[in-house]
């Protein structure tokens, strides 16, 4: 399972991202590879793709199981549970994001 939640984060392959103390205020985040890992924007579009890859393979999962086309319970079971997994970091990252924007706002200067 945590293997499933590395890769919904977008780091399974590469490992995970560390920051650049040596490139300054402009190093963003770099991989253990040494590749810089783009901008957050594109890192939250893969992450939400992630997680609808996950879900489409979950109902394809369910759906096979229920025709019979050689699915098994616990492959559904697995693929289901990966995508509410999938769905409720998505969620907890929205809600943090929030929280941190309306902090910001409240703030007087």
């Amino acid at each position: 399972m945590v293997a499933g939640l590395n890769q919904i984060a977008g780091v399974a392959s590469a490992g995970p991202a560390q920051f650049s103390g040596s490139r300054g205020v402009e190093g963003a985040l770099v991989h253990e590879s040494g590749q810089a890992a783009g901008p957050f924007s594109d890192l939250l579009t893969d992450a939400v793709g992630e997680v609808s890859r996950l879900e489409d393979d979950a109902q394809k999962a369910m759906a096979g199981l229920m025709s019979g086309t050689g699915v098994d319970v616990h492959q559904a079971m697995i693929a289901t549970q990966m995508a509410s997994m999938a769905f409720e970091l998505s969620l907890a990252v929205r809600n943090k994001a929030v929280q941190a924007y309306q902090q910001v706002m409240s703030m007087q200067f």
